[in-house]
C-alpha cells in the first residue's frame, strides 16, 4: 500500500507536524489528508467544482492518476498554481509520494 508523507508549508502561520499515513491503492490525496488527520479544504466536498484542495506533489507526481480535464479546469483557478500542483480531490494515489500543502489550501477545521 502506497505511503503519503504530508509536508507543511513553510509560509504557513500555523505549521502542522510532517506525517506520513498508508493508504489503499486509488486513493485519492483528500483521502489521505483526512486519514492522516492534515487539515486540506475541501469546499465543495471533493467533487471538482472548486481548486481549495490544491496541494503541490513535492515527490512521486509520476505514481499519481492522469490530470483529467475538469480537474485542470479547476486547478487553473489555484491560488500558487506550480507545475507540481494537483487537486487532492482528484489525484489517485498508485505509489509512495510527499505533498505539501500551500497556505490558500490549509484547512482550520473539518468539513
Amino acid at each position: 500500500m502506497p505511503k503519503v508523507s504530508f509536508i507543511p508549508d513553510s509560509r504557513l502561520a500555523e505549521p502542522f507536524t510532517p506525517t506520513t499515513v498508508t493508504v489503499p491503492e486509488n486513493a485519492s490525496i483528500l483521502e489521505a489528508a483526512k486519514a492522516a488527520g492534515v487539515p486540506l479544504e475541501h469546499n465543495c466536498g471533493g467533487v471538482c467544482a472548486c481548486s481549495t484542495c490544491h496541494v503541490i506533489v513535492e515527490d512521486g507526481f509520476d505514481r499519481l492518476s492522469v490530470m483529467e480535464e475538469d480537474e485542470e479546469d479547476q486547478l487553473d483557478r489555484a491560488e500558487g498554481l506550480t507545475l507540481k500542483s494537483r487537486l487532492g480531490c482528484q489525484a489517485r494515489i498508485n505509489g509512495d509520494i510527499s505533498v505539501r500543502i500551500p497556505p490558500c489550501s490549509r484547512g482550520s477545521h473539518e468539513h
